[in-house]
């Protein structure tokens, strides 16, 4: 059985889906069809329900929680790993300063932690998340936020941090911030899910057990990024959360729900969030 199964070229996804596309574990019968898209393209095939297992932001996935449901294994939580507001010079007074801002994506966590902390910023300008710094450098925007290894990178460019929203949500709500996870499709047979999962998890356990096994993988998508960025960025965004979101990590998730639900950011249904 093959099914099609979408996650981003970044290090923390190579690393995770490694195992399971190269068959380094056994795939208990099932081949995938590998789609390489970054996130925001991602949750957009997710708004179309066009693969069957994904990556996408958690803000996405509160938008199509009636085709998808979240799997326990290959998330993004975590503390100090959020997305980071960065501007070519010292900013002040973000309302005043800042009126137009880069962002990754509409249906990216970072954008609806950006709402969350300045809702007043809403001359936003979508740009793929690896041209934000290059579009703040150049002037075509006040600020940018950044995503990914681009917080490892900025301050090499000469670029100046505004707000850290991941230390900003922590703040807020004292939780390990859900940035992006693993979603299948809500019809397909629950047995079906749950090995989806299994095997999902055995690859990111595999990849902890041998961290340079992927790192050919890592490197051939890694986008002329050094090793010590590739390994820093793994290290950042692939956990405990990865293997299994547990009670925590599905608890962060439901507050990150429960915030977007209050601030009418959107319509939260009452579906499953999780498999079993």
């Amino acid at each position: 059985m093959i099914l099609s199964l979408g996650f981003s070229p970044c290090p923390n996804d190579c690393f995770i889906f490694d195992a399971l596309v190269h068959k380094k574990i056994d795939t208990e019968g099932l081949d995938f069809d590998i789609q390489l898209c970054d996130v925001e393209t991602l949750n957009r095939k997710a708004l179309n329900g066009e693969l069957a297992i994904t990556k996408l932001s958690f803000h996405a996935y509160a938008h199509v929680l009636k085709k998808y449901m979240l799997l326990r294994a290959g998330s993004a939580l975590g503390f100090n790993c959020g997305p980071l507001l960065i501007s070519k010079r010292e900013i002040t007074n973000v309302a005043k300063e800042i009126k137009t801002v880069a962002i990754p994506g509409k249906l990216t966590t970072a954008n609806f932690l950006l709402s969350l902390a300045y809702p007043q910023l809403s001359n936003k300008i979508e740009y793929v998340f690896s041209e934000i710094e290059d579009a703040v450098l150049q002037g075509k925007v006040d600020a940018g936020l950044i995503i990914h290894e681009n917080r490892f990178t900025y301050q090499d460019k000469g670029l100046k941090k505004v707000a850290d929203l991941g230390e900003f949500w922590e703040s807020l709500i004292h939780a390990p911030i859900p940035l992006g996870g693993i979603v299948i499709k809500r019809d397909l047979d629950t047995e079906l899910q749950q090995k989806v999962n299994r095997l999902i998890r055995k690859s990111v356990e595999y990849a902890f057990a041998h961290p340079e096994s992927s790192m050919p993988y890592v490197r051939e998508h890694a986008q002329e990024m050094n090793e010590e960025v590739m390994k820093k960025h793994i290290a950042l965004y692939v956990n405990k959360f990865s293997i299994d979101l547990g009670d925590v990590g599905r608890n962060a998730v439901k507050l990150l729900f429960d915030k977007a639900r209050e601030l009418n950011l959107v319509k939260i249904r009452t579906e499953k969030l999780m498999i079993d």
